[in-house]
């Protein structure tokens, strides 16, 4: 019932289905590595900055 709520989630976090108090499943934001990846390389991202937009004030920093 609340799939289009948990597919907004899974963009920031991972969520976990579960079934008679099991995880079955894990929905997740398949461009999460690189995310992760940037902050590494950026120091951090601040929230609402697009990956593209930090790389655009980085370059300008240079």
């Amino acid at each position: 019932m609340n799939l289009g709520k948990y597919l907004m989630l899974s963009q920031t976090e991972d969520i976990y289905i579960t079934k008679n108090g099991k995880v079955v499943a894990k929905l997740s934001n398949p461009n999460q590595d690189r995310v992760d990846i940037a902050k590494s390389l950026f120091g951090g991202i601040p929230d609402g900055m697009t990956l593209e937009e930090a790389q655009k004030e980085r370059r300008n920093i240079i």
